[in-house]
């Protein structure tokens, strides 16, 4: 495994990551992420100050594409199959804690199978674009 090529290909995967979960939290889930935080009686500031820890997050949510990518690679070979099921291995531990969630409550099913739909085009493209810088 070429480790440089990893976390280049990591940051770059999460940084589109990153755009992503914005466009998807700012625009295409704004009204299930309203009613979450009036449903859970959360305060506007603590959601706001967690804005860096999601960025983090998805940094590493990168690098572990990349690096489930590089794993693959010997098996199923470069390229963009590849990096799309390294995306959807990588999506489904996502869909696995997030279902968790939702049966505790904190996420409806409408609002969880929503997520997971656009969590998947998201993340496919993140292993994509990060698996493109991916060399051994």
């Amino acid at each position: 495994m070429n480790i440089g090529r990893i976390i280049l290909g990591g940051f770059i995967a999460g940084i589109v990551a990153n755009a992503g979960d914005y466009l998807i939290n700012v625009y295409l889930m704004a009204d299930e992420g309203t009613a979450m935080v009036q449903r859970l009686n959360l305060s506007a500031a603590a959601v706001e100050g967690s804005l860096v820890t999601w960025i983090v997050v998805d940094i590493i949510l990168g690098l572990l594409l990349v690096f489930t990518y590089a794993g693959f690679r010997p098996r199923f070979g470069p390229g963009p199959r590849t990096a799309i099921i390294a995306g959807v291995t990588i999506w489904l531990a996502i869909c696995a804690v997030f279902a968790g969630l939702m049966s505790m409550g904190i996420y409806t099913q409408q609002a969880y199978l929503k997520s997971s739909a656009l969590t998947l085009a998201n993340t496919v493209i993140a292993s994509l674009a990060g698996a493109y810088f991916y060399r051994e």
